[in-house]
């Protein structure tokens, strides 16, 4: 018994029982499904073993809506304990898990593959390429990335969630104060999602610099290319500090090492800043690409070629460089001295500048543009005021003795979500409706669209501004009641009540899906936006080879000026084309990381030696794998050229 009792989640209830309940009918669901329609051949064939980059894309876009829902159902859940005072709906435990978790599905496993997403499916095309310099490489990025989301998931099931805070701090995260393996969970996962982001940022460099399009030189690249060859860099120099400490702590909770402990020579403020040395650029790995997502919008719906293009492009590498210079401004209140306080203070000032130069880059190219509100613009327009705001409250946070009174308290909350979702989840959601109809070959439905980037501006307005106050008041994050005489109980359900419209507009989001998939028209021709960059001057849907000749690039708007100013982009000189082949090695190693990492976590110490045979073995079956890829003919081009009637 005492080996089953090991896997029991402790201090269960019976949203956990029934959470597990869920998931076992779901599986046998899914499994019942595939087999009854017959679809597991395709799956395996179609997306298991693709290394397509433009169908991985879409595979990083399920996860990411998939864990956009999770994590908001625990932002729905804090906020409806919070929402009255000493409300009993959950207790401090599980309080902890839920913001815990939301914290990490959130930054992790939410935002960043929607990032890869966009990065998977836009970028080869934006510069003119048939695929990514890796594609293996590529496909066994994902499906780590994919296995360690879900076998962080399945930690409030099997075992308990991680209870320290999504940054995991020691003494709280060692063996003393957490004592269940959900911290375990914590460190394995992360790690292997984490070496499949790293994998994402060398295979996107070298794509970026070894494989864009005849005359595509480095300052033609559209802006989305040049936002995310930054934050791949950043991931490159990032990641390997998070995979070093995810190693470190491992070895402190399962091996009895001693780098965070309070005693026999640890220190547990290095885990605080090496956390974070990671921590603050990991926020510009979100950040950037979505001020590239804003720039490609912004440019096409005011018809009119971004402004400052040079300038954009500066303050991004500026960003790149400053955002490592600024760890130290998250402990402000731990003891470091005036001087230290004081540099950190004027490099977190100093980041704002080249931040704000976008918002005039963005201000100035509508200044004389012909702006059209579509729902991709309508988010982009509301992003600028709301982000403004929350720069502003970052500058306020960035005075270190300011700090000290609001250092863990809602106002801090209130800033980072006031940066996060106009920033970031706005930026998905727009780019999401561009370019859905270079996906999915229709258009979601305007109307709907609208009225969701509507709920979702004033339910983020009612959820976070009361928190500035109760911050300012003395609210602590954190905590997971308080007590009427406080008073912040009616902001509390004015948040509360914001959050719940922000639901709906999510809501709304799935509906939109539904609606268009069944009604939108599909007679929409590959160019509906009247777009400006090559993505757009392919096939809808996208063919395998994306373009059957290489564009000739000849301007940083090659799509654009070949349409109004007769800029020549294809020859019809068509040759053989070269294509990967598909292959299963990597689904299969990353079972067996998930296997290993399930195994480590619980330490099962035979499997984990059998599994780490069995990534070596896949490791060792590629190296001495002959696998030369395909060629697609001349004739199979002019074939699909015709089908798809040329390229316009």
């Amino acid at each position: 018994m005492d080996f089953f009792e090991r896997f029991a989640v402790h201090n269960a209830s019976f949203a956990i029982y029934a959470s597990q309940v869920a998931i076992g009918l779901t599986v046998i669901a899914l499994i019942a499904g595939l087999t009854y329609f017959k679809k597991w051949g395709y799956l395996w064939r179609e997306w298991l073993t693709t290394v397509d980059h433009k169908r991985i894309g879409i595979m990083y876009l399920i996860s990411a809506l998939l864990m956009l829902f999770r994590g908001g159902v625990d932002a729905i859940m804090m906020r409806a304990q919070l929402a009255v005072p000493e409300n009993t709906l959950l207790d401090a435990q599980h309080y902890n898990e839920i913001f815990t978790t939301h914290g990490v599905v959130m930054i992790l496993f939410m935002a960043m593959p929607f990032i890869m997403f966009f990065m998977n499916f836009v970028i080869p095309l934006q510069i003119g390429a048939r695929d990514v310099a890796f594609p293996r490489l590529n496909a066994l990025s994902f499906w780590l990335f994919f296995m360690g989301a879900m076998l962080f998931n399945i930690s409030f099931v099997v075992g308990g969630s991680p209870d320290a805070g999504w940054t995991s701090y020691f003494p709280l995260a060692g063996n003393e104060f957490s004592e269940s393996v959900g911290t375990n969970y914590y460190m394995i996962a992360i790690q292997i999602a984490g070496i499949g982001t790293l994998m994402t940022g060398i295979n996107f460099i070298t794509t970026i610099l070894k494989m864009r399009a005849p005359g595509m030189t480095l300052m033609k690249m559209p802006m989305f290319t040049w936002s995310s060859l930054i934050a791949n860099v950043i991931i490159v120099f990032a990641f390997p500090v998070l995979a070093v400490l995810l190693a470190m702590g491992t070895m402190d909770r399962q091996f009895g090492t001693n780098f965070f402990t309070m005693d026999n020579g640890g220190m547990d403020m290095l885990w605080a800043n090496i956390f974070w040395v990671w921590g603050h650029p990991e926020v510009y790995i979100l950040i950037l690409p979505a001020f590239g997502i804003y720039s490609e919008i912004i440019s096409t719906f005011s018809r009119r070629n971004l402004y400052g293009y040079k300038s954009m492009v500066g303050s991004m590498v500026i960003i790149s460089l400053l955002s490592f210079l600024v760890w130290a401004h998250h402990f402000f209140t731990m003891g470091q001295g005036a001087l230290t306080n004081s540099i950190f203070s004027i490099s977190t000032m100093a980041i704002a500048v080249p931040t704000g130069v976008k918002i005039f880059n963005w201000l100035l190219t509508m200044r004389k543009g012909k702006i059209v509100i579509t729902t991709p613009m309508l988010y982009s327009l509301l992003f600028i005021p709301l982000f403004t705001l929350g720069g502003v409250t970052g500058v306020m946070l960035a005075m270190s003795a300011a700090d000290y009174q609001y250092h863990n308290t809602m106002f801090l909350v209130a800033h980072f979500h006031n940066v996060i979702i106009p920033g970031v989840v706005f930026a998905m959601l727009a780019g999401l409706t561009y370019y859905w109809p270079k996906i999915f070959g229709f258009m979601l439905n305007e109307r709907i669209g609208k009225w969701t980037a509507w709920l979702l501006s004033i339910g983020f307005l009612l959820a976070f501004m009361p928190m500035y106050i109760t911050g300012l008041d003395g609210q602590a994050r954190r905590m997971y009641t308080y007590s009427e005489a406080s008073g912040f109980g009616p902001l509390n359900m004015v948040s509360f009540v914001g959050s719940a419209i922000m639901a709906i507009g999510f809501v709304l989001i799935v509906y939109n899906i539904y609606y268009s998939t069944r009604y939108a028209s599909r007679d929409i021709g590959a160019d509906p936006w009247d777009a400006r960059t090559l993505e757009w001057a392919t096939h809808t849907p996208v063919p395998e080879y994306n373009f059957a000749t290489l564009p000739q690039v000849q301007s940083n708007e090659p799509y654009w000026d070949a349409k109004k100013k007769g800029h020549v982009l294809f020859n019809d000189k068509y040759e053989k084309i070269h294509m990967p082949n598909n292959s299963g090695i990597p689904f299969v190693m990353s079972c067996i990381f998930f296997v290993w990492g399930f195994s480590f976590i619980f330490s099962l110490w035979i499997p984990v030696i059998l599994t780490t045979i069995g990534i070596f073995a896949c490791m060792a079956h590629r190296s001495f794998e002959k696998d030369d890829g395909h060629y697609i003919s001349v004739e199979e081009i002019k074939e699909t050229e015709t089908k798809l009637r040329g390229v316009k």
